[in-house]
């Protein structure tokens, strides 16, 4: 959590690529919730110029960024989606820039809004931005459906589907670590259903929380 009684209830959502996080966002934010999405404020502090895609292009050499000095996430991600100290290094010089910029738009996005925050978090525990958390959910799938829609999602083949789920946790790595956990392993209307329990189980934590 950021502070006690500032108002602010905030759930980090997080679980295995391609395990329906999108669908979640969508389900929580009809219940009531501000999202504030992860990737998103990961692209924006690596843009050209950003002190962390200076640091990045120090430490990963100038063939990672495009002849006008932006950042070319292909080729940067063929580095650290095949080397685990290389991907280790990049999150060390991201996260807390990352972190930063989350604060920041927690704090002030949700000075007018309902004070429910959904944290879409893909490397939510990686980054240690749990610790901003006052709950977690956490989404996960079968491994073979979650390529398939990463494939479908990117437009990259099988392998490199495959390649990106082996560089990250399975499961029960996010589920020991959550409070609540929806599978996708059903259809979407039951996933969704499965979505909206635990939104409104959350929306009335929230409110014991603030009494």
């Amino acid at each position: 959590m950021l502070y006690r009684n500032d108002g602010i209830f905030i759930a980090g959502l997080t679980g295995m690529s391609g395990a329906g996080k999108t669908t979640a966002c969508r389900i929580f934010s009809e219940c009531g919730f501000e999202t504030v999405n992860c990737d998103d404020v990961a692209r924006r502090v690596v843009e050209r110029g950003k002190p962390a895609l200076v640091m990045i292009a120090r430490r990963f050499g100038s063939d990672i960024l495009h002849p006008d000095g932006s950042l070319d996430r292909r080729k940067l991600g063929n580095i650290v989606f095949s080397d685990a100290r290389s991907r280790e290094e990049l999150n060390e010089i991201i996260y807390p820039f990352i972190t930063y910029d989350i604060v920041n738009n927690i704090v002030h996005g949700s000075a007018e809004g309902t004070g429910l925050v959904l944290l879409d978090a893909p490397t939510l525990f990686e980054s240690g931005a749990d610790a901003l958390c006052d709950t977690i959910v956490c989404v996960t799938a079968d491994k073979g459906a979650c390529a398939e829609r990463i494939m479908e999602r990117d437009g990259i083949t099988r392998e490199q589907a495959q390649d990106r789920l082996s560089s990250q946790h399975g499961a029960d790595y996010y589920i020991e670590r959550s409070e609540f956990s929806a599978v996708n392993s059903g259809s979407l209307a039951e996933f969704e259903k499965a979505l909206r329990v635990i939104a409104d189980r959350i929306c009335r934590k929230a409110r014991e929380d603030r009494i």
